[in-house]
Order: C-alpha cells, then sequence, then structure tokens
C-alpha cells in the first residue's frame, strides 16, 4: 500500500474541474415534512449522532448520552426506528465503559452488517484544571475531578482510545471490541470490497485515512492530509463518500486557530480521490460554513453534505452539488434555524425515499426564542437532545 503525506500541493490535478464556486445567492428554507424527537431526558446531555439504514429496513441512530460536553463518563446508545423514521424506540447501550465514550460512526457493508466505530477518552485532573474560565461551574469540576481521580477510572487507561466492533443483525448484538480509529459518522465499504476510514484524533490537526480488507482489520494508513494553513486553521471530523465513477470525495472541518468555531474562516474544505483513497488532491475551501459534515449519495445522483450552523441564526443548514467537488451557496438550504445556543449539530443523513430525507442532529428542543446561559451552563436548562428532519430536497437545477 501507498503512503501519501498531503501539505499544501496537489499530488493529483484534474484542471477540467472546477471546484467549488463562491457563489453568493440567496439561501432557502427547506420543505419541512417536520420535526422530529429520537431521544431526550431532562438532566441528560445527548449528541454527535451517527445515522445508517439497516438491511431489514430499519434506521439507527448511534450516540452519546452524558452529563455535560465535557463530561467524564459518557455512554454509547442506539436508537431505532422500524417504520421508516416515524416513531422511535427507546435507546439501548451500546458500549459504557468505565470511562468516557463519547464518539461513534457507523459503516453500511453490503452483506447486511454495520460497523461501529468508537472513540473513548481518558479525562485526566489535569485537563479539568486547565479549562477555560467559565466552562463549567467550580462545584461541577470539582466534583469530575474526583470521578478521574478513582482507582477505576484511571484503569480505563487501557481502553482508551480507536475501537472497533461489528453487528450482524442491526444493531441488535455486537462483536467484542477491537482496537480501531475514530470515525464521526463512519467509513465507507469501496467498489472493490476494502473498507475506507477518514480519522483524526490519533495525531491531531491532520486527517489520517485508513484502509482494511474486512471489518475485522487489520487497518493499514494510506494518506494523511494536512491543513494548508496550521498555524491558524486545524482540520477534523472528515467524512468520505464514494461516487458512482469511483471517485472518493472527503469533507473536512476547519476550525480557527486559537480555537473559535465561529470565525468566518469556518468553512467546509475538500479533497478527492480518484484511486480508491492512495492519493488525494490538495484540499480545498468551499463555499459551505458550518460543520461537521456528512456526505450522503441520492438517488437521483446529487451529493448532499449537512453541517450545524453555529451563528445566528444557530441550526442546521444542508446543500446540494450535482458532482460533489462543486458547491454553491445558492444551493444551501436552513433546516432549522430555531436553537438557543451554539451547542449544537452533528447532522447526519439518509434518504427515507426519493428525494424525502431524514435528518439527526442535536440541539436543545425548545421553543423559538429561548434564552439559555452558558458561560457556564446552566445546570437546570433543558440540555440538547437527539432531534430529527424530515424534509424534501429541491428539485435538481
Amino acid at each position: 500500500m501507498w503512503i501519501v503525506y498531503l501539505a499544501c500541493a496537489a499530488i493529483l490535478s484534474c484542471p477540467s474541474v472546477s471546484r467549488s464556486q463562491d457563489a453568493t445567492g440567496p439561501r432557502s428554507r427547506a420543505v419541512v415534512v417536520r420535526h422530529i424527537n429520537i431521544y431526550e431526558s431532562p438532566g441528560e446531555y445527548c449528541a454527535w449522532p451517527s445515522i445508517a439504514r439497516t438491511s431489514g429496513g430499519d434506521i439507527v441512530v448511534l450516540f452519546t448520552r452524558t452529563e455535560e460536553h465535557l463530561g467524564p463518563n459518557g455512554a454509547i446508545l442506539l436508537g431505532r426506528s422500524t417504520d421508516n423514521g416515524k416513531t422511535w424506540l427507546r435507546p439501548v447501550t451500546v458500549l459504557d465503559s468505565p470511562i468516557d465514550d463519547r464518539e461513534s460512526g457507523i459503516t453500511t457493508l453490503r452483506d447486511g452488517r454495520i460497523v461501529g466505530h468508537f472513540w473513548s477518552t481518558l479525562h485526566t485532573k489535569k485537563f479539568y484544571e486547565n479549562l477555560a474560565p467559565n466552562s463549567y461551574g467550580s462545584d461541577q469540576l470539582d466534583r469530575w475531578i474526583a470521578i478521574v481521580g478513582n482507582m477505576d477510572y484511571q484503569n480505563g487507561r487501557k481502553i482508551s482510545g480507536g475501537s472497533t466492533a461489528v453487528s450482524s443483525d442491526g444493531g441488535r448484538t455486537w462483536t467484542r471490541l477491537i482496537r480501531g480509529h475514530d470515525s464521526v459518522h463512519g467509513g465507507i465499504e469501496l467498489a472493490n470490497g476494502s473498507l475506507l476510514l477518514a480519522s483524526y484524533r490519533e495525531s491531531p490537526d491532520s486527517i489520517k485515512v485508513h484502509m482494511a480488507d474486512s471489518a475485522s482489520g487489520p487497518w493499514h494508513r494510506l494518506a494523511v492530509i494536512l491543513s494548508p494553513q496550521p498555524d491558524s486553521l486545524s482540520f477534523g471530523e472528515p467524512h468520505i463518500l464514494q461516487l458512482k465513477n469511483g471517485r472518493v470525495i472527503m469533507m473536512i472541518r476547519a476550525t480557527a486557530r486559537p480555537y473559535n468555531d465561529r470565525d468566518p474562516r469556518c468553512v467546509l474544505w475538500e479533497s478527492y480521490s480518484d484511486d480508491n483513497g492512495k492519493t488525494w488532491v490538495a484540499p480545498f475551501a468551499t463555499p459551505l460554513w458550518g460543520f461537521p459534515p456528512h456526505l450522503a449519495l441520492l438517488a437521483d445522483g446529487r451529493v448532499l453534505c449537512t453541517y450545524g450552523y453555529r451563528r445566528p441564526p444557530y441550526g442546521q443548514r444542508a446543500c446540494l452539488s450535482n458532482d460533489g467537488v462543486n458547491w454553491s451557496i445558492g444551493d444551501e438550504v436552513i433546516l432549522r434555524d430555531d436553537a438557543p445556543n451554539t451547542d449544537l449539530g452533528y447532522p447526519a443523513s439518509v434518504e427515507l425515499e426519493r428525494g424525502v430525507i431524514l435528518t439527526v442532529y442535536y440541539q436543545p428542543n425548545v421553543p423559538p426564542g429561548t434564552i439559555q446561559r452558558m458561560d457556564p451552563p446552566d445546570p437546570l436548562r433543558t440540555k440538547p437532545g437527539i432531534l430529527g428532519t424530515i424534509w424534501r430536497v429541491p428539485p435538481a437545477r
């Protein structure tokens, strides 16, 4: 396998591709069928969903349940709909280790199996002591410091990092965990049967592309994609998709340095590969502001990208592209713009039927105009839940 490291220069070139156009057309509102509530519970912080349709037709959503965004002991839950997203069963726990299980993604395979990708974090006393002032109340931080200092918690060091499990029955049962890589929304099975995954947590600020011949691994690193502006812009939370012509596209979250998720530079970046992930064009900026991205190929051939929007008006957005490389802000649609603050996003989508999309995400389920104190967050506020929007894509232009 080839290993390719990218910085600013392109390794592949496609002069016939114009890439993303910085159009400035008006945003439109999606034609919303209805908003739905997948799971929320008082006092629980639920976030970062990933979605898939099983071979049996169910829709499953993996997400994190914890106390707060940076709580020390989250768990991964799975919600299920057996009626195409109309109603949802009470979620079941998939992973709840002694430490913080805080990230999950799903890769679907053509043989009906689904692969779960998980990331577990071992927090430390130093981590909580070094948080920015007003991140959380002192009483809450003192309690978390006591939790992470417990010997049972510290013994979880051996299970921290990335792991993978496989389900052959639509997420009802899973194999034992094996070592793996992080993946916010999951990877893909290529047309040739190999698995491809893009991750970032093992060494922050760069995207790693991994390939495996089977769901049980082993994974081999193919490429590393670096930010062209590493001192001012960090890369993370990528998602990949293979198009019908074989091209693999990757959308990447970009965050301004020092950390600022409302900076004008926080647009999505893109790269693509025409050799199953071995080599990639140099990443280029799209006009789409928001993060992180999720990609889906629709029945009509268009590519859908959904992302959170953490500038007023806060909410969730989507954009459609005819080829997955050229994007126009004039094709952006607003799914929600009624969230009370920036604690939202990570939308992921499936096509329920031709032209009808279910997009799931996290945000507080509160009436428009609600004000929530966040610095530090009010522990008695309505915390984010896993919500969804069923909507219709606009006609192709």
